[in-house]
């Protein structure tokens, strides 16, 4: 744990008490400072109670004794309106911020000049953090990740001149984070996402934008309008840019062409690597993720070598294009973190002959964005919430079928497709939409495929992937 010396004696109200929320507190009162915690939930509270901290109703509470708020990422900010933590700290001049400004400032005390990885992006940040912290370690490097993946960021080791924090952000922590300033600051893309948090999408873009501004160097996708201009814009403003393309040559930095990454520099071309036998980096939207892992890790002091043994060896993450099992021909993949609809184009864009699991709670726009795929999918099996509004969207151009639940989509995806004579047909979930209508989260919804798929493979004759 990283203790939070910054308020030392001072009292700091903590609103939102889920996982990082409570490292927070803990945080903060190591670091001497009085932690006064709350949660509109009795779950959060209860824990925090166990945990020992001071649990408190933050509405009695006199607010001019308050140093800052520290909010819990998850809660709203602005929109659709201010929580009411919030719109008390303002009406009494107190500073809002989250665990990752707590973090950013016991960096600046205790070594400044610590390498900071930080990522961003609506789709792909985890695989890239991951990827990064996993090429460094397979390197010898002390990495610690965590934040919006994995370990609150404040549960990691503190920061040193030999250890390197790869961070995932999101839109929220970088909203509650005003001075970041990593090392290398990464944009993947930008698409419309979290609008109900942020109201409008260039507010949404205006965030993650902050990410990189305050950089030393910045690695950023170009394939999309929004991102690009922030390139430009960052670059007018005197910082160091490194492009990232999964889909044509940059100026200075790194593209891809299919699986192969090339380096771009001073208008010479070179090839890097070669992603084609790593299955956990396929489809473009990897490409892209790896050219932003081997910009990071360069500007780290990684050996091409070092980078291209660390990208060889990646073994995926849960539920991003997770091959969960195979039956004969029939490879069963694990996209449960598509929760959007330009999350399911990259794994739509990656196989060519698909038996879609889709459906849930439908986000702005629903699936209109993939029609360009739909001649890809054999057949949709639709879920939830969503399923209608699928259904119509797809009909007279993909076959499809009201399964209902996950459990009988994937019986029904798996008989169709073992009668497929396709080289490798796929039986994908990618959903397209949130999980809430049918399981708490995406890694449940991601679990319970698995766990479908383990019911059939061994009757076809098949084996787990992972």
């Amino acid at each position: 744990m990283i203790a939070v010396s910054g308020f030392t004696g001072k009292r700091v109200a903590v609103f939102g008490l889920g996982g990082s929320g409570l490292a927070t507190a803990r945080a903060l009162a190591s670091g001497g400072a009085v932690a006064v915690c709350f949660d509109d939930g009795e779950a959060g509270r209860k824990a925090a109670r166990k945990a020992g901290l001071q649990v408190a109703d933050l509405r009695q509470e006199d607010w001019s004794q308050f140093a800052a708020l520290v909010l819990a990422p998850g809660v709203p900010l602005t929109h659709p309106q201010p929580h009411w933590s919030v719109e008390l700290a303002r009406e009494h001049g107190v500073e809002v911020i989250g665990d990752v400004e707590l973090f950013l400032r016991e960096r600046r005390r205790i070594a400044p000049d610590a390498p900071l990885v930080a990522i961003t992006g609506t789709n792909g940040k985890s695989t890239t953090t991951a990827l990064i912290s996993h090429v460094l370690k397979s390197a010898g490097r002390d990495a610690q990740m965590g934040g919006n993946i994995g370990v609150p960021i404040l549960e990691l080791a503190e920061p040193a001149l030999s250890r390197i924090h790869v961070i995932e952000c999101s839109s929220y922590q970088i909203d509650l984070a005003p001075s970041i300033d990593p090392s290398v600051g990464i944009l993947l893309n930008i698409t419309p996402d979290h609008l109900d948090r942020h109201g409008t999408l260039e507010h949404y873009a205006a965030v993650k934008e902050r990410l990189i501004a305050g950089s030393r160097l910045a690695v950023v996708g170009v394939d999309d309008a929004i991102s690009a201009a922030v390139a430009d814009r960052a670059e007018r403003a005197g910082t160091s840019v490194r492009r990232i393309s999964a889909r044509h040559p940059v100026a200075d930095g790194i593209h891809a062409e299919g699986s192969v990454l090339w380096l771009d520099e001073g208008g010479a071309q070179s090839v890097f690597a070669d992603l084609a036998p790593i299955l956990s980096l396929r489809g473009s939207h990897n490409a892209q993720n790896a050219c932003a892992a081997v910009a990071a890790c360069l500007a780290l002091g990684l050996s091409a070598d070092e980078i291209r043994a660390g990208l060889a060896s990646f073994p995926g993450l849960a539920h991003r294009m997770e091959m969960v099992g195979r039956a004969g021909r029939v490879l069963f993949v694990n996209d449960s973190k598509a929760t959007n609809a330009d999350a399911a184009e990259r794994a739509l864009a990656s196989y060519s002959r698909i038996y879609w699991i889709a459906g849930g709670r439908a986000k702005a726009g629903g699936i209109e964005s993939l029609r360009p795929w739909f001649d890809r999918i054999a057949k949709a099996y639709l879920i939830g919430e969503a399923a209608d509004d699928f259904a119509a969207t797809l009909t007279g151009h993909v076959e499809t079928q009201m399964s209902g639940t996950l459990e009988a989509a994937v019986a029904a995806a798996a008989r169709d497709a073992a009668q497929d004579r396709a080289d490798e047909p796929v039986v994908l979930l990618s959903p397209a939409c949130a999980s809430f209508d049918q399981f708490p989260n995406f890694e449940a919804r991601g679990r319970a495929f698995a766990e479908a798929v383990r019911g059939i493979v061994p009757q076809q004759g098949g084996q787990e992937v992972a």
